[in-house]
């Protein structure tokens, strides 16, 4: 690996002209590709075996031309203080309103709130809802502004007016804060090399990178029904990583430099051991993120293989493009040391140089390796602690800031209709196989009426045939309430007793039982994934360290990581810890995605900080080095850049705190308080203890399992006897 990863660098850099064209010319084709691609429309989310699934299924076959996955829009109307809806100036003016939106030629049908009986019993709330033939993201702008209009010549006539739904759905935008963490990524860079060209090489290939990714994504969306958190994902995902290989390809290089070899050799070395903690850092997290298609979520799958995507394309530009940038950088970037006139050169001095802060700080552990365990462990189980108390769901128009129409349509049908109005239950009685239909259609009825917490069941709706029908249940608690929850189990349990009786299929469906039903397939996925991800990459670190304990120990410390992560996520979201600094309005259920979805990115995002601190001690190990000088050696070369590559990867997670879109702002902040405690806790306290406490243990393998593993050379042995000068080194173009 490291000898071909060698001769690769080495090619790149004195063929740098046909790299960087290659490059350009990729970014420029994906560019023009989603250029010309169609728009995309609103994804399709689905989840393929769940009851909520065939529910909606079914209705699409039994009732077609009913636009089952049509925008809908309810327009809530509040009469002025000490006036009722029903008085008869309020009444014309909803019934002019209602004849204005029948007039749209995307509209399907609009429900009048006099005759449809969606009035309040105090008769000063009242709402019509209106369905269209496209989703949210394909209604055009006019019928949006139509609905705006109506809405607002309302108010006009003196009703306070809302409206909630998905009609109005925006594309989700992530504000200022992104270019702000691209800016603080900046700054790190420039500390740490103290050079604005060397600091310039990691924040133009990634966003080169991150172009040819995101533009694919875009270009492919249409064809392929990705969704925009998809492309979102992508580029935070992306950045973080392009930007952290590129640092280490840099910094080795500058280390290669300063030990006196040539600048093609340096690339190449750089490429050979640098790079190859790149390859298997990016493998572990592209296993993480593919890994995700085992739940079974058609959007969560897309969203892991287009991040994968993109990471992969990250460490191919480390690996080439890096090397071919160096060379024309040339003598702008300074061996390790030697600082440009940015921040001074460095001045030679006689004495020894003092100890760096990571060598001070590894020989503290290396001397109190039980404190700092200790200390570390207690520290995350801490943060962990809300993690017991998380509660799963998917957000809904009261998760919305309170700014917006959407939620104060939620909290205006909350206050005329009850908590539960918002989240409505859909019963599908499939009666086709059944003797007596409508005898099954009333005993279903009647049955959901003596559940509890039910508040209304609307009688059943047939279709042409007769055969199926449709029962609409109000519950008497809000959407994502357990007692919502038990609600939705107690229909399908009556629906079992119904099945056995006439051999009908009672089916729930709706918004509300498609989160349920998410939340449960999530929770029964996650173990399968932790076991298949987590398994591969134990294997793959088995190759790379070849030892069994080290990757014992990076699984078990990315375990505390990611759920002291979580209980930060519980925190905030769930318990408003922190959250106006947040930009969080409004607190409730962490997103069903979140557990399974952090699990797969922070376990691959702390592989790498694993890989890149504990190969260089491994290198010093192979040396001759013993156990705790290797340590102290790893930090000694590693501490500051892993450091610097932490710092960057959180302020571009941290970036997307800022995002409209509840989900992009939770995931930014999960992995960017995540990255803080796999990185600071985990790999800089908690490692080197253990790694101290072990000693040669740390590195040992059975014989036969060594000689059954493949020797990948991630510590560039093989590299060592080479000069840098010899015609062998003069062959890369068998590359």
């Amino acid at each position: 690996m490291a000898t071909f990863l060698y001769k690769l660098g080495r090619l790149s850099f004195r063929r740098r002209h046909f790299v960087a064209l290659i490059w350009v010319a990729l970014l420029t084709l994906a560019g023009v590709g989603a250029a010309s691609a169609p728009a995309a429309g609103n994804s399709s989310f689905s989840i393929p075996g769940t009851e909520a699934q065939k529910a909606f299924d079914l209705l699409e076959q039994r009732f077609p031309g009913t636009s089952a996955d049509g925008a809908t829009a309810r327009v809530v109307f509040k009469a002025p203080s000490g006036e009722k809806m029903t008085d008869p100036g309020n009444k014309a003016t909803v019934q002019e309103t209602v004849k204005e939106l029948s007039d749209g030629s995307e509209v399907v049908r609009v429900t009048d709130p006099y005759r449809a009986k969606a009035v309040s019993k105090d008769g000063t709330i009242a709402y019509a809802q209106v369905s269209y033939k496209v989703s949210g993201m394909e209604l055009d702008d006019a019928a949006k502004d139509a609905l705006k209009d109506s809405a607002q010549d309302a108010r006009e006539a003196g009703l306070t007016v809302e409206i909630g739904g998905d009609a109005l759905q925006a594309v989700p935008h992530t504000g200022s804060s992104e270019i702000i963490g691209i800016a603080v990524a900046a700054v790190v860079l420039v500390i740490t090399f103290g050079s604005l060209v060397a600091a310039g090489l990691p924040l133009l290939t990634a966003l080169i990178g991150v172009g040819i990714g995101v533009s694919a994504i875009t270009g492919l969306a249409s064809a392929l029904d990705l969704g925009s958190t998809t492309s979102t994902l992508a580029m935070m995902i992306g950045l973080a990583v392009g930007i952290d290989y590129a640092l280490f390809i840099v910094s080795r290089y500058r280390a290669e430099l300063a030990e006196g070899r040539e600048r093609e050799e340096a690339a190449g070395r750089a490429a050979g051991t640098a790079g190859s903690a790149v390859v298997f850092a990016g493998l572990t997290v592209v296993i993480a993120l593919v890994g995700l298609s085992v739940v079974n979520i058609p959007m969560l799958t897309k969203m892991g293989i287009a991040a994968a995507g993109t990471v992969a394309i990250a460490v191919l530009i480390a690996l080439t493009m890096v090397p071919a940038l160096l060379g024309y950088a040339g003598r702008k970037v300074k061996p390790m040391g030697e600082k440009g006139k940015l921040l001074g050169r460095a001045k030679k001095q006689d004495k020894p140089a003092k100890p760096n802060l990571g060598t001070r700080w590894a020989s503290f552990v290396v001397r109190r390796p039980v404190a700092v365990l200790l200390l570390g462990v207690i520290g995350l189980g801490a943060a962990a602690v809300p993690a017991t108390s998380l509660e799963l769901g998917l957000p809904d128009d009261g998760s919305q800031p309170v700014s917006t129409t959407q939620r104060r349509a939620y909290d205006l049908l909350s206050e005329g209709f009850g908590p539960g109005f918002n989240g409505p239950l859909m019963v599908v009685v499939d009666a086709k196989d059944s003797d007596d239909p409508k005898a099954v259609f009333t005993e279903t009825g009647d049955a959901i009426k003596g559940l509890k917490d039910v508040v209304t069941v609307t009688p059943a709706q047939p279709n042409k045939a007769g055969d199926t029908a449709t029962i609409t249940v109000i519950p008497g608690s809000k959407p994502s309430s357990v007692t919502t929850e038990n609600l939705v189990h107690g229909i399908r349990d009556a629906g079992a007793g119904i099945k056995a009786d006439t051999d009908a299929n009672v089916l729930v469906t709706g918004s509300t039982a498609m989160n349920i039903d998410v939340s449960e397939k999530l929770n029964d996925a996650l173990v399968p994934y932790l076991v298949l991800v987590v398994g591969l990459a134990f294997l793959l670190l088995i190759v790379v360290f070849r030892s069994i304990l080290v990757p014992l120990k990076a699984a078990l410390g990315f375990l505390l990581s990611v759920m002291a992560a979580l209980g930060a996520v519980v925190a905030v979201f769930q318990w408003g810890w922190l959250s106006g600094l947040m930009g969080v309005e409004q607190t409730g259920p962490v997103m069903s995605m979140m557990p399974i979805f952090m699990v797969g990115v922070v376990f691959g995002l702390a592989m790498d900080y694993e890989v890149f601190l504990v190969t260089r001690m491994r290198e010093a190990y192979v040396h001759g080095e013993n156990p705790a000088q290797a340590v102290v050696t790893g930090f000694r070369h590693g501490a500051r850049v892993v450091t610097a590559a932490a710092v960057i990867m959180m302020a571009v997670f941290a970036g997307f705190i800022g995002s409209s879109e509840s989900m992009v702002k939770m995931i930014g902040f999960g992995l960017a308080i995540a990255v803080f405690f796999d990185a600071f806790v985990v790999r800089m306290a908690i490692v080197p203890a253990v790694l101290a406490l072990l000693g040669r243990k740390a590195w040992w393998l059975p014989r036969w399992l060594d000689r059954a593993l493949p020797n990948v050379d991630v510590e560039g042995e093989g590299l060592r006897t080479r000069t840098g000068r010899g015609d062998e080194d003069r062959e890369p173009a068998r590359v």
